[in-house]
């Protein structure tokens, strides 16, 4: 028995290599035109099959213009980093923000992957911002303390400038607004950066921070590890104390409650911050603030019933909402949350258009989803409860298919719904489920919404269940949402975000005196109105 798993585990090691090696030679070569032309093609067929929405946004003879300009251009062999740079584009033509396409990075062997985690590229410890048409440093998660504030001017002799043009290029918002592609391409610069230039070991920063130009060179440095009990006592033996029966029992309750509070609030490792937060702030601490960073991560349901059963408590006033760079998440989170926002009965979404009765069997099949996605995609297929549930929760209306959900359905408010006045802060970021339970508070005149247009649209997303699709020759993933969402309240024109009731944009200088602008303006709203 031994033996066998040895071997196995043996033929699997192998495998993976052979796997990878594959991988890695074929989105390297120059793939030939006529197999780029190939990919396009098929791309274009499986956006036509699967987006419910497809034409939503540009007419069906302008998406093909393109996808047939794109071909053309494509009049000599490139590989498959070079295709992502002319796909791209185009596909942002489509404006549905949930459709992406994803570049092509080196594959990593075990061994090579366990080398590389001990070692990392410094410049990913900066978080970036896009502001007043400069890309500068928000904060910084490694040791770098003192670039926070400094300009990027240029990267490896390439003007800064010139790079985000290129890469506000390569995505899309909801719709027609602009908000989203400037803040989305600061907060994303450096994944934007990775797929375009791939991994690299150095690369060459020139800041600008007030009137002093300076370079700094980044390279792929040691990560920190934690020193062994033997390296931490070299020259000192220290005595181990020990503990009573009781410090161990108030430690271990200690770390319960640290692991408690990871979950409810949703721990995000890389800044050491939690994705909901809730506190009191201004004049004696009378007014709540809730940060809430993405619908997703963690249990929410204890942190909303905590926070609002609290506000009910206090007889709470006023309540300010913050959904900044709320990139969305999970549409039975929005949902919860609404139900804590509304004193009324309330539908939470249309009837979801699809282009299939098998939304969640298309998207497990999918050709860029992981093997074992695949195989219970498959096996899908062979289980009639699996194929009736999907099956019996569609139907056919005037030739669409529509499929049934619960946020179909009226649905009351909690008991200890919040009935104060509450402030919504909303940015380019502001986007998916965030626009969601936006369009529905802006449609119901529950909040006054502070700050910048959102780059989710007002009408709705394609989002839900994705397919990914693996372009077969330059293995490129190309997702695409499969389900129409839209709250029941519409406005025109289409595509455009929920617009704030008073626009406040920040600045550099705002960010360097660490002044939140829009954040000061409600609460200076707050005390004119005591």
């Amino acid at each position: 028995m031994k033996k066998l798993v040895f071997v196995l585990t043996l033929f699997i090691a192998l495998a993976s290599c052979q796997s990878i090696k594959k991988y890695n030679a074929q989105t390297s070569t120059q793939h030939t035109v006529n197999a780029l032309r190939s990919d396009v093609d098929k791309l274009y067929e499986q956006l036509q099959t699967n987006h419910p929405k497809l034409y939503q946004y540009i007419t069906k003879e302008d998406l093909d213009f393109k996808f047939d300009s794109l071909k053309k251009s494509i009049n000599a062999p490139i590989n498959s980093r070079e295709l992502y740079k002319k796909l791209a584009p185009v596909v942002a033509h489509i404006r549905q923000g949930h459709v992406a396409v994803g570049s092509v990075n080196k594959r990593f062997t075990k061994k090579e992957r366990k080398a590389l985690k001990k070692r990392k590229l410094e410049f990913y410890d900066l978080d970036l911002e896009y502001l007043n048409n400069k890309l500068f440093v928000k904060q910084t998660f490694g040791k770098d303390s003192l670039l926070v504030g400094a300009e990027l001017i240029s990267i490896d002799g390439e003007k800064v400038n010139d790079l985000v043009r290129t890469y506000k290029t390569q995505f899309a918002s909801d719709g027609y607004n602009t908000t989203l592609h400037n803040r989305y391409v600061g907060k994303a610069f450096s994944r934007f950066y990775y797929k375009d230039k791939g991994f690299l070991d150095s690369l060459q920063v020139t800041f600008k921070n007030k009137d002093s130009v300076f370079i700094k060179q980044f390279k792929r440095a040691k990560k920190e590890e934690k020193k062994s009990k033997k390296e931490t006592v070299k020259t000192k033996k220290v005595k181990r104390i020990k503990l009573t029966k009781l410090e161990k029992k108030k430690n271990k309750l200690v770390r319960k409650q640290k692991r408690k509070n990871h979950k409810k609030y949703g721990f995000i490792a890389r800044s050491k911050t939690y994705t909901r937060n809730f506190n009191y702030i201004g004049k004696d601490s009378l007014v709540a603030y809730m940060k809430i960073r993405a619908f997703s991560n963690g249990k929410y349901k204890k942190f909303y019933k905590e926070s609002f059963k609290e506000l009910a408590a206090l007889k709470t006033k006023n309540l300010i909402l913050d959904l900044r760079d709320n990139g969305g998440g999970r549409i039975s989170e929005i949902n919860y949350l609404y139900s804590y926002l509304t004193n009324k009965d309330y539908v939470f979404m249309e009837p979801i258009e699809v282009n299939t009765r098998l939304p969640l069997t298309k998207s497990l099949v999918s050709s860029g989803n992981p093997a074992f996605m695949k195989i219970i995609g498959s096996l899908s297929y062979l289980d009639p409860i699996s194929l009736g549930y999907q099956y019996f929760n569609t139907k056919k209306v005037d030739g669409k298919i529509y499929y049934k959900m619960s946020y179909n359905k009226p649905k009351k408010p909690k008991k200890a719904n919040y009935k104060g006045k509450l402030y919504v802060l909303i940015n380019g970021n502001s986007f998916s489920a965030s626009s969601l339970i936006s369009t529905h508070l802006k449609a119901n005149k529950r909040a006054t919404f502070v700050g910048e247009e959102t780059g989710g649209a007002y009408n709705g997303c394609v989002a839900g269940l994705y397919r990914i699709f693996k372009l077969p020759n330059a293995k490129l993933n190309v997702r695409m949402g499969l389900m129409q969402i839209e709250a029941p309240f519409k406005q025109n024109p289409d595509g455009y975000g929920i617009k704030p009731d008073v626009t406040i944009l920040p600045n550099i200088q705002d960010r360097k005196l660490e002044i939140d602008t829009e954040l000061e303006w409600i609460l200076e709203d707050i005390y004119k109105q005591d």
